[in-house]
């Protein structure tokens, strides 16, 4: 077991936003700013903006500074996700859902494998997340999913494919942010819509740091010395666990009980660490 602050002294691997990532939709709307450290992500009524990473990866720690769409954000949805492709595709993100002035933002979280999700957990920041810059962290690894938020970790999900639980462990996942429009579900369940009057929204990224293993090298020494490959909670990372669970989180599908009127998932009745 790593202690967390050992293992936040790795990710020091910071990508080019011109030579790490590729602008994939927006028409425009995607800017690339500071030589290549800061890419800005806008929204209007007639679209949003996007960008992928160039490479793929097979677990890893990923980082990406977030500075969230100001004033009346309602409808709007900030995301830093990896994705595999397909019907049967791999997920872990990280969604960022607007709300109106002075209401705080929503960060959903979920986690996807083998094309099966229905895995949110919500909470609420404890930060103004639009007044300045704050880091996003997903430690991936073959035995958990660490999701953090300046360094605190507010989630695992852990590998339970022993109990019959699918984990993403086999297929390569890119890093996708974006800036999309889905006020029919996400300020209040779509009661709140976006206003278009305030448009163009923007969202902005910078200190993309990756310590990532590649496709084909995760048996390499290289790998095998990566902090991230069994970085797990050490005892004050699962005392700040429990206090952004016990003070922030505003949704669990483990407690959603009239959602699963035949009882909870499994994987809810094993540890959280």
């Amino acid at each position: 077991v790593y202690a967390l602050v050992v293992c936040v002294l790795v990710a020091t691997a910071a990508a080019n936003f011109y030579s790490d990532v590729d602008v994939t939709w927006g028409d425009g709307r995607a800017q690339i700013l500071d030589s290549g450290n800061e890419l800005t992500l806008s929204l209007d009524k007639s679209s949003g903006s996007g960008f992928q990473s160039r490479n793929q990866y097979l677990f890893g720690r990923f980082d990406m500074q977030l500075k969230l769409v100001p004033g009346n954000s309602a409808g709007t949805v900030t995301t830093f996700f990896l994705s595999s492709q397909g019907a049967d595709h791999d997920e872990i993100d990280f969604e960022f859902l607007g709300n109106s002035s002075g209401d705080p933002y929503t960060v959903h979280t979920n986690v996807f494998a083998q094309g099966k999700g229905n895995r949110e957990q919500q909470f609420r920041l404890w930060f103004d997340p639009t007044a300045d810059f704050h880091t996003y962290s997903i430690v991936w690894n073959p035995q958990r999913i660490i999701f953090m938020v300046d360094q605190i970790p507010i989630r695992v999900f852990s590998n339970n494919q022993a109990i019959g639980i699918p984990f993403p462990n086999t297929q390569a996942m890119r890093v996708y942010c974006s800036l999309w429009n889905a006020d029919d579900w996400a300020t209040q369940g779509g009661r709140v819509k976006t206003d278009w009057s305030l448009a163009p929204f923007t969202a902005s990224y910078r200190n993309f740091a990756i310590n990532a293993c590649s496709p084909g090298q995760c048996g390499s020494d290289t790998f095998s010395s990566g902090a991230w490959k069994t970085q797990a909670l050490d005892a004050q990372g699962r005392n700040r666990l429990r206090w952004v669970q016990q003070n922030y989180m505003i949704y669990n599908y483990c407690t959603d009980y009239k959602r699963f009127p035949q009882g909870i998932p499994v994987e809810c009745k094993q540890s959280r660490f």
